[in-house]
């Protein structure tokens, strides 16, 4: 298993000291919702010091069948605490939620991670008209809030083909472009479907 940790921060607590509070950790595959079950999960303290900042792992353990964990901690006043989850082999994809609470002594955290798939990207000015002809184009997974930022134009009478796959999430990944020919500025788009561990091609042609 990867030694690679998503990170939820519960900011500085000013509660009583050591109030205790009920946290609930799941871990799902993005995709498919199907949970994590195994994965291991710390809680680390931090205060600061008379001189530096100190750390102390205050909990351990792993998810159960359901890919969850509920536990209980006294909270020490003035200090942060962190949640963090080991990622499962072969991922590609990683988020977590904001903590939030469900109730006044309740705490939730949730880890969403996406295993990889594998992709080729062809781009071909079929209809090319001059050297001004432009094109850029952006992504995103279905799953994702925001697209990716728009690439560079394509300049001309662009003609590319992947020579290699490259490593992706796996999931629907939508693609948008927007072409500028002759002055007339057109936005098209297209999807792939990737499950973990394909190796698929996805074509743009313009």
């Amino acid at each position: 298993m990867k030694k690679l940790f998503l990170i939820l921060i519960i900011g500085t607590l000013f509660f009583s000291c050591k109030k205790e509070r009920t946290f609930h950790i799941t871990a799902k595959n993005a995709v498919t919702g199907e949970p994590y079950p195994g994965l291991s999960y710390n809680i680390e303290r931090s205060w600061s010091g008379s001189f530096e900042n100190k750390y102390k792992t205050v909990g351990s353990g792993v998810l159960d069948e359901n890919g969850e964990v509920y536990f209980t901690k006294r909270l020490h006043k003035n200090s942060s605490y962190s949640i963090s989850v080991a990622a499962p082999s072969n991922t590609c994809y990683m988020n977590s939620s904001d903590l939030h609470a469900g109730g006044e002594k309740n705490f939730k955290a949730e880890f969403e991670f996406a295993e990889c798939a594998y992709l080729k990207l062809n781009i071909h000015n079929i209809n090319c008209q001059s050297p001004t002809d432009s094109m850029r184009f952006r992504s995103k997974y279905d799953y994702e809030n925001q697209w990716q930022g728009w690439t560079t134009y394509r300049k001309g009478c662009y003609d590319f083909d992947s020579p290699d796959y490259f490593k992706v999430s796996q999931g629907t990944r939508m693609y948008e472009w927007e072409v500028i020919r002759n002055g007339n500025k057109t936005t098209h788009s297209g999807s792939v479907l990737l499950n973990k561990g394909a190796y698929e091609t996805f074509e743009i042609n313009y």
